[in-house]
């Protein structure tokens, strides 16, 4: 399978996910969309992957290119009907994509939390193999406040409704992140936004504190980020 994966930042890549695109001979090309590189034609993929950032998907006077990315992620998931997996702010881009409302979270999520699946998520593809209540990597203050029309939610929280959704058959999103690798948390904590909402949930030693989290717990979210990769392969293979 060839994957073209939209980045918003360079540190915030694919992850994980690299290695295990390496090791069952898939290809990916990273388009690093908030630098100017162009949107290739989407004849030559196979499916789309769309990361994280710190922008926000209505800030399109700041960020034109949000614009034509929005359309592309439509064009791609409603129109072709190709795989498709978004993270954090691309699971935010596809809500907002094919219709839905995206908007400030009441409570915004920075730390190792838990989330919850919905009986779609424990009974669906995406999430076999989960524990119903699992922690993972939160770090945002956007949240999809209403799905898109045949949008499915699989996780959730107290804090965030919408923590994982479906839409179609082969089109999959999350708003936490479980593509986790060992150096996420320090390469993520010199963009100025990331920083930020650190210091506002965690204090000044915010930084330190989720490192250490999150190296705690980097054993379990390798596990569930590969067999989340394995089943989002699944879904991407059904028609």
């Amino acid at each position: 399978m060839n994957i073209l994966v939209l980045q918003h930042a360079k540190v915030e890549h694919p992850g994980i996910f690299r290695s295990y695109l390496v090791e069952d001979g898939h290809s990916y090309d990273a388009v690093e969309i908030d630098e100017g590189e162009p949107l290739p034609e989407l004849d030559q993929y196979e499916a789309l992957w769309v990361m994280g950032g710190p922008m926000d998907v209505w800030q399109e006077d700041i960020y034109p290119w949000l614009i034509e990315e929005k359309a592309f992620i439509h064009e791609a998931v409603k129109v072709r009907g190709l795989p498709f997996l978004g993270l954090c702010l691309g699971h935010q881009l596809l809500a907002d994509a094919l219709g839905g409302t995206v908007g400030p979270s009441s409570t915004p999520e920075v730390g190792v939390m838990d989330v919850q699946l919905t009986q779609a998520g424990a009974t669906g593809v995406l999430f076999d193999g989960f524990e119903d209540r699992f922690a993972c990597l939160q770090w945002h203050g956007a949240e999809v406040k209403q799905m898109p029309a045949g949008g499915q939610c699989l996780a959730t929280s107290p804090d965030c409704t919408v923590q994982a959704m479906r839409w179609g058959t082969r089109a999959f999103s999350a708003q936490f992140h479980i593509e986790v690798e060992a150096d996420t948390v320090s390469s993520w904590s010199a963009i100025p936004e990331y920083a930020a909402s650190l210091e506002n949930a965690l204090g000044q030693d915010g930084a330190r504190v989720l490192g250490s989290d999150v190296s705690i717990a980097l054993k379990k979210f390798n596990a569930m980020a590969e067999r989340f990769y394995i089943n989002w392969l699944q879904t991407a293979a059904k028609t």
